[in-house]
């Protein structure tokens, strides 16, 4: 079960990648051009947050089906030493957590702005500083932890 958790959690991080930077171009264009607020713009934030809720489901279960996660757990003092087990155990969950959570606070408090260009703006900064988070927090080629593939097969 776990190889397979780890690989769609893997894949679906590629699905959400491509939202959120449809969701970021559509909602800087639109802040920054005073466009309308449109269906394609709103369906792309749903997607996004849909998204991310799903990853966080994804790896909540992997937290705790983890080998790193039950070898950290089982020693967290001795296990923040160990820059792995301290970034699977600690550090990927914190960020991808406030992540999660900014997305999430960036659709609600978009649905509550008076204008076309608050509802883009708002989506534009709270997703972006969601995306700078998870870009640290990912273990691939971008990030510090580079311990990880791109991809990984089922």
């Amino acid at each position: 079960m776990y190889p397979h958790l780890l690989a769609t959690h893997n894949l679906l991080r590629w699905v959400f990648l491509v939202f959120i930077l449809i969701s970021l171009i559509q909602s800087y264009s639109g802040w920054l051009g005073n466009k309308p607020y449109t269906k394609a713009a709103n369906t792309f934030k749903t997607l996004t947050v849909s998204t991310i809720h799903l990853q966080l489901i994804i790896g909540l279960i992997l937290y705790f089906v983890s080998p790193l996660v039950a070898e950290f757990l089982g020693d967290v003092g001795g296990s923040m030493k160990n820059k792995d087990l301290r970034f699977f155990g600690m550090e990927h969950a914190i960020m991808m957590l406030l992540a999660v959570v900014f997305v999430t606070i960036g659709s609600a408090k978009s649905k509550r702005q008076a204008t076309d260009a608050g509802r883009y703006k708002t989506i534009a900064i709270w997703f972006t500083l969601a995306l700078l988070l998870i870009l640290v927090a990912v273990p691939s080629e971008f990030s510090p932890m580079n311990i990880r593939p791109n991809f990984r097969g089922f």
